[in-house]
């Protein structure tokens, strides 16, 4: 029998949800070894966009379990279902500017991603494509109750954590492709504040768990070590909520 469970979405992660949802509502995956073109200026990891956050919060204590009456596996499927919706709605704020013109292959960084079918074929695609592939797997497994149980005293699968990585891994890439390839466009529509708090909210997140590859995270570790560190309170840049 499951120890006490916390609701699919739990307070603190539902608060995220919230803020973020008033302004933004206006298989196998890995790098191939292959160089992307050339790097360009990193704008996402000026002063002037890193010091705007969403709000002023613990990230650790937004992402650690509660208590050891918590099941571990209850709390992973909050959080992974949260950040799932999260960055889908992120995604969606820019999907127009990501067209198979724009982004004809799935990068971030110096790296570029395949899709791996449950075959293991291996396909390069566009960017919308990738992504696309990505949310309906995601989409398909969070929403069977055989893999994400939803009924008390429901047993999850033993194959459950193997598939958090998995989808964590690739909501990582998600969210790298948009620093990559539409930071500006983020920027120009004045929502870097929320995808720097929920990239933050990510990462400390993956980490406090251990659910993805520090070298598949490594490709950000810049944005990651800046973001993921608190600002002195006279500096942050709230974002207005309208």
């Amino acid at each position: 029998m499951h120890s006490q469970k916390t609701p699919r979405n739990g307070l603190s992660c539902k608060m995220v949800l919230q803020a973020v949802g008033k302004v933004l509502r206006k298989s196998k995956t890995k790098p191939n070894g292959k160089k992307a073109p050339a790097e360009e200026k990193k704008h996402y990891l000026e002063p002037e966009y890193t010091k705007v956050r969403l709000m002023d919060f613990g990230l650790k204590d937004l992402v650690s379990l509660p208590s050891k009456e918590i099941d571990l596996n209850e709390w992973l499927a909050s959080n992974t279902t949260t950040f799932f919706n999260l960055i889908n709605l992120q995604y969606s704020t820019i999907s127009e500017f990501c067209t198979g013109e724009t982004c004809q292959a799935m990068t971030a960084c110096n790296t570029i991603y395949y899709w791996y079918d449950e075959r293991g074929k291996k396909t390069k695609c566009t960017a919308p494509q990738y992504v696309d592939f990505v949310m309906s797997f995601v989409q398909k497994v969070v929403t069977d109750d055989k893999i994400f149980p939803t009924k008390y005293g429901r047993e999850f699968p033993n194959s459950f954590e193997i598939l958090i990585k998995k989808i964590c891994r690739y909501l990582f890439h998600v969210l790298a492709h948009i620093y990559w390839a539409h930071f500006k466009e983020s920027v120009a529509l004045d929502l870097q504040g929320h995808l720097n708090t929920l990239y933050a909210h990510f990462i400390v997140f993956i980490r406090e768990f251990n659910l993805v590859d520090s070298k598949e995270t490594c490709i950000m570790d810049d944005l990651s070590e800046v973001l993921c560190t608190p600002l002195p309170p006279h500096t942050h840049n709230h974002v207005t909520e309208r």
